[in-house]
């Protein structure tokens, strides 16, 4: 489930009159409650509810003949028409809105109701819990039954998801409406707003919503309540809306039903509203199509452009071999095309009659070779194929029809990049923005270069010749520098932080093919965690997966890991039961087999989860044990380890860490690691699956790890070998070489085979981020402090994944970070692993700029990284 952090687009608060309940009044742009927009996005001025970003261009494309030409062509999709092709143009498209909290007495004028509303169309569910006063973790209670409105469904013991609806036909918001209870021994209702047909979730500044109702919370920065209104609302916070914590009766006093009578507080009650705003992205499937004939007149190449987008620029040119170098034509040239960076030219299409889509024309000479072209929608968004351009051949030797009908690679489908210039020599590309990030960074590293003495100068262009190779080396790593720092900037320009050291890489070229190292792969995977917490509950996930497969790839993913497939006693997969039937909450066998094909149909090797640790057991021994496997594996309690204390088995003793929810395999055994190599080797033969995710491999040897890996031949596994950092009185310790030996141990006892997660790194950068302390960044020797700085072929690097984040939470990353997050695994050595969430999320733009330009600089799991002092004032 995606977590989208929202910052306050609105706030004020009202006195509650007795005998009045308010609706809430949205104040226009010009109310005294209207936020000064320096403390908004320009994306976040508009006070719409709902509107699609739309941008306007200064150039146009219009003629006569033009559009005499592209009714001929247009008419004669067989008269003279020697090439056609439509090329698909998958995107997204922002659409905002917001979601409002609000407290109002109810009509008894004894009780309280909470509504949360979201105003963006589509199914929502509010996601929600409690905590109860006595309570002192983080984790959720539910609520009392007569606190659950209609239609509410509990989710195992900590959480209840009530879908959201629309009061009357006409309203704007979906809304949900909670009865509060005054005298009830809640202190906070915690929520997040989930949207049922993304999965996204949102969140307040990067947390849970907490409307709190006790004294304890009104510290805490992600509380909903009321506040003072911009110097013109009084009001109290709500945690002075009920009474003191010490006056309400613990959890364990309250009723489900009925509600205590006790003296109440003094304090006056307080209603309030809030709005947060939100984006959702909604997937559009746009298409190109390029029609050529040959001029009897002039044999001349007429080519016609037309497409379904509203308005775009196109950027062109010409190529005359088969090296396809970019070229400018002679003019003529269609009217109002300009001249882009002496490399291509920029025409804006001539909007239809009809108003659907636009198009334009261009005359081509007929020694040309081909016609190059990419396409530019609003101020930063590119619209182009994998191999950065779409190519269209012409010929003056050989007829297009002859050349089409030959088998040619399928169009690859296009992705929405930001950021990226359409130029053939992509060295030499910049836009507008980045160029004058480029001159910024430019300026604070000549600054830094004359302080140290460096002579080292930066240019936009390397030459070549007879350079030294020192000097050539040196210019080479400054390029590599403002490349990745102007990128980076452009994503983060809204918060400054201040660096002690900084890393950049010098990839290593490839010589030849990259070759296969089994459990580890090429070496340039970048994996994608295909699924969520939340992901079983459409119980028909394959099929969405699949229908996303084409989408995955473009987007630059080579490896992706599937759920657990297995049946399950949890929803989720993880407590399996019966290891062949693999009819699971996201799909049945048949399916999986389908989406596999598919995903190996766009060169993506698939991972299976698998859990060896531990197995639900089918039948209870004679002492009421549930100890007795059923299924093809029938085996009984000799397959439990002797010290699991739960469920008295008669294997030997552990060889690893208890997981006491379910029996701990006994992998001494032959006959159990006899069957789990067969049930392995099945699932190769079987699904499909290239490779593997081990669950909880802290629960026994890594040496019972190798016998499964040397039997099964994956390509690539990595491990879940999850352990607590080192801290002192609470803080964490800058020297983590401890946590990473431990997860290296476990790396050597499986014979070097498999990766594991980079827990280490996950953990460091969670205190770089939220603390600023960037000198975390490398360890005693200047290197990576993770897994990565050790044995970077085996580190997955992460930021986020479905136990850390998602609808769980147990270690989220910092709020509004993740982008940075990302910008560090993903130009660092390591295979780095990107969440579901994230990548489907607001995120996308971002995470894919960045994916291009891990591969367009070939930077691989083994690539070295050099720490470079870089101070920014």
């Amino acid at each position: 489930m995606s977590t989208v952090a929202i910052e306050p687009l609105l706030r004020y608060s009202r006195r509650e009159r007795a005998g009045f309940r308010c609706r809430p009044k949205i104040p226009s742009p010009c109310s005294v409650n209207f936020c000064s927009l320096t403390k908004l996005s320009p994306v976040l001025a508009s006070f719409c509810s709902l509107r699609l970003s739309s941008t306007t261009h200064a150039v146009r494309a219009s003629s006569s003949a033009d559009t005499a030409l592209a009714e001929t062509l247009e008419g004669s999709t067989s008269d003279g028409v020697c090439f056609r092709e439509t090329f698909r143009l998958p995107r997204t498209e922002t659409v905002e809105g917001k979601i409002f909290v609000r407290l109002d007495q109810a009509s008894d004028q004894k009780n309280w109701q909470l509504t949360v509303g979201c105003s963006l169309p589509g199914k929502w569910i509010l996601h929600w819990g409690v905590t109860y006063v006595d309570d002192n973790g983080s984790e959720w209670d539910q609520p009392p039954n007569n606190m659950r409105p209609p239609g509410s469904i509990a989710i195992k013991d900590y959480a209840i998801e009530t879908p959201l609806k629309k009061p009357s036909e006409g309203d704007i918001f979906h809304e949900v409406m909670i009865n509060v209870d005054s005298n009830s021994s809640i202190a906070v209702i915690n929520f997040v707003l989930k949207d049922e047909e993304t999965g996204t979730c949102y969140q307040h500044k990067g947390r849970d919503f907490k409307v709190p109702l006790v004294d304890y919370l009104v510290h805490d920065s992600n509380v909903v309540e009321a506040k003072w209104g911009f110097n013109i609302w009084p009001g109290a916070l709500l945690s002075n809306i009920f009474h003191k914590a010490e006056a309400l009766p613990s959890k364990n006093e309250d009723n489900n039903s009925e509600s205590k009578d006790f003296k109440q507080g003094s304090r006056q009650l307080e209603a309030f509203y809030e709005e947060q705003p939100i984006a959702k992205h909604i997937a559009i499937a746009n298409s190109v199509t390029v029609s050529v004939r040959k001029c009897p007149n002039t044999a001349k190449f007429l080519l016609y452009l037309e497409t379904d987008l509203p308005e775009v620029v196109v950027h062109w040119g010409v190529c005359r071999g088969d090296d396809k170098n970019w070229e400018i034509p002679p003019a003529p040239h269609p009217p109002g095309t300009t001249l882009y960076k002496n490399k291509a030219l920029r025409t804006l299409l001539q909007r239809k009659e009809d108003g659907n889509g636009c198009s334009g024309s261009f005359t081509l000479d007929e020694e040309l070779m081909g016609f190059l072209f990419v396409l530019k929608l609003g101020e930063n968004n590119w619209l182009k194929p994998e191999r950065n351009y779409f190519f269209i051949p012409l010929s003056s030797s050989n007829s297009l029809t002859a050349q089409t009908a030959q088998p040619r690679p399928k169009a690859p489908v296009s992705a929405l990049v930001s950021g990226e210039a359409a130029e053939s020599n992509q060295e030499n590309s910049r836009t507008a923005d980045t160029d004058g990030s480029i001159d910024e960074i430019r300026n604070l590293a000549g600054e830094v270069s004359s302080q140290s003495g460096g002579k080292a100068k930066t240019k936009k262009t390397q030459e070549s010749g007879g350079k030294a190779k020192t000097k050539t080396t040196q210019e080479s790593i400054l390029q590599e520098i403002e490349k990745l720092a102007a990128e980076a900037y452009n994503f983060f320009k809204s918060s400054i932080a201040t660096l002690s050291k900084e890393t950049t890489l010098k990839p290593e070229e490839l010589k030849a093919p990259p070759k296969v190292a089994p459990g580890t792969g090429t070496g340039y995977e970048i994996l994608l965690q295909g699924f969520n917490w939340e992901s079983h509950k459409s119980r028909r996930w394959y099929l969405e997966l699949k229908e996303k497969a084409t989408e995955i790839a473009s987007l630059g993913f080579t490896v992706i890991w599937l759920p657990p497939p297995t049946e399950s006693v949890s929803p989720e997969g993880y407590m399996p039961k019966d290891l062949y039937n693999l009819n699971s909450r996201y799909g049945n066998i048949d399916q999986l087999k389908d989406l596999v094909r598919n995903l190996h149909d766009v060169n993506i090797k698939v991972l299976g989860d698998v859990v060896l640790n531990h197995r639900c057991a089918h039948y209870q021994n004679q002492n009421g044990v549930w100890n007795i496997f059923g299924g093809r594996l029938k085996w009984d309690d000799r397959a439990i380890v002797a010290d699991d204390p739960h469920f008295q088995g008669r294997g030997n003793k552990s060889s690893g860490d208890i997981f006491h929810a379910a029996p701990n395999i006994d992998h001494s055994q032959d006959f159990v690691r006899k069957d789990i190599k067969e049930w392995l080797n099945w699932l190769r033969k079987e699904i499909g699956y290239d490779g593997w995710r081990l669950d909880f491999a802290r629960g026994f040897w890594g040496g019972y790890v190798k016998d499964y890996l040397d039997a099964s031949e994956p390509y690539f596994v990595v491990g879940e070998y999850w352990d607590s950092l080192g801290y002192t009185y609470g803080e964490m310790n800058y020297n983590q070489d401890a946590h990473r030996q431990r997860i290296i141990d476990w790396i050597n006892a499986t014979g070097g085979i498999a990766g594991a997660f980079d827990i280490t790194t996950k953990g460091i950068l969670h205190s770089v981020l939220e603390r600023c302390e960037y000198w975390r960044l490398s360890d005693q020797k200047g290197k990576p402090p993770g897994v990565v700085g050790w044995w970077p072929s085996r580190a997955v690097t992460f930021i986020e994944n479905h136990d850390t984040g998602s609808t769980q939470g147990h270690w989220r990353f910092p709020g509004g970070k993740e982008m940075e997050g990302y910008a560090y695994i993903l130009t660092h050595p390591g295979t780095p692993a990107v969440f579901f969430d994230h990548i489907f999320s607001h995120h996308r733009s971002e995470i894919s700029a960045l994916i291009a330009l891990r591969k367009r600089n070939k930077i691989h799991c083994r690539s070295k990284v050099s720490a470079i002092h870089l101070f920014l004032f």
